[in-house]
């Protein structure tokens, strides 16, 4: 059988979980259910899952306030998520993190931050931590195309270029810093152009295609592993919500939507599972019903687990 199908039948099914995922949260938030804002990463889900299928276990990531499709995709058990962003004591973060603070230190998930640029100096502090201990693990940091022009995003590739470290920085352009145009807030065509000003790897790729961010993930890992030092890496791919769910988008043309839809990335892989006939109509049809069943089963677990104690308040102030 061809090696490609269990891999690309693995991505398809993260990729629409988060997607279910996402939609289910958006539903809680307009309802009140949710513990916060939620910020939604419908139609980029192909950034997430390409990157995440080309980690181990023992890698880390770092995310951003818009981390639900990270998350699910470096393995995540989604009914704690989704209890965390209820606000509930049995979230991953026990209910304190809520919808931007994500965090499961168990499967490398060092944590979603709700601070632009935040996750630099985390990641940072891993990608070191490896070095240090000898190990191969990696570091990514996710973040996005607004967070390329904070002050942490230029030291930290500074540093991480000195140093050698084995870091990936993962640039998820959704092409809107809140409501403002890249092509405004961004100084050069690129997020990746700023590679060459560290001395480091710096490409480009389709974020709507999870194939090609897998094979430029993939390579970047590979060399981290290998000492070769880290990698820029920015994904083109398009946020089709708003900032949050809440996000009215008048500042959006009309037309724009419309074009991204035709890119949709879960699309594009069941076109190519079915084109090369590695998977049937039936089997995509089964993978879009376990998924829809694992969120309902989340939904389930999150309803079900209590607020925290007033007594909870002070616990997990100081670190053991």
């Amino acid at each position: 059988m061809d090696k490609r199908r269990d891999l690309y039948l693995a991505m398809l099914e993260k990729m629409v979980t988060i997607r279910l995922f996402e939609d289910e949260a958006v539903v809680k938030h307009n309802t009140g259910k949710a513990a916060g804002r939620i910020l939604p990463q419908t139609g980029a889900e192909g950034v997430a899952v390409g990157t995440g299928a080309a980690l181990r276990d023992g890698d880390f990531i770092t995310s951003t306030h818009r981390p639900n499709g990270h998350l699910i995709a470096k393995g995540i058990e989604l009914g704690p998520m989704l209890a965390e962003i209820y606000g509930r004591s049995g979230g991953s973060s026990g209910g304190k993190g809520g919808p931007m603070h994500i965090a499961d230190v168990s499967r490398g998930i060092l944590g979603a931050n709700g601070i632009v640029g935040g996750g630099f100096p985390i990641a940072m502090g891993a990608a070191f931590a490896a070095r240090y201990q000898g190990t191969d693990a990696v570091a990514v940091c996710f973040f996005g195309d607004g967070a390329a022009n904070q002050g942490s995003f230029h030291e930290a590739l500074n540093l991480a270029a000195i140093w050698q470290l084995p870091v990936i920085f993962v640039c998820e352009n959704n092409y809107y810093g809140m409501s403002m145009s890249a092509a405004e807030h961004l100084s050069v065509p690129n997020v990746a152009d700023r590679a060459a000003a560290y001395g480091m790897s710096g490409r480009i790729v389709d974020g709507n295609d999870v194939l090609a961010v897998y094979a430029a993930v993939s390579e970047a890992v590979a060399r981290a592993r290998n000492g070769a030092g880290p990698s820029l890496i920015e994904c083109k791919t398009f946020r089709r919500g708003g900032h949050s769910a809440d996000d009215a988008q008048a500042y959006r043309p009309k037309d724009e939507l419309a074009h991204w839809q035709e890119k949709d990335p879960i699309l594009r892989l069941k076109s190519v599972l079915l084109r090369e006939k590695l998977a049937t109509e039936a089997e995509l049809a089964a993978i879009d019903a376990a998924a829809a069943e694992a969120v309902a089963a989340a939904v389930a677990y999150a309803e079900a687990s209590p607020f925290p104690a007033p007594a909870d308040a002070l616990r997990d102030v100081y670190s053991d």
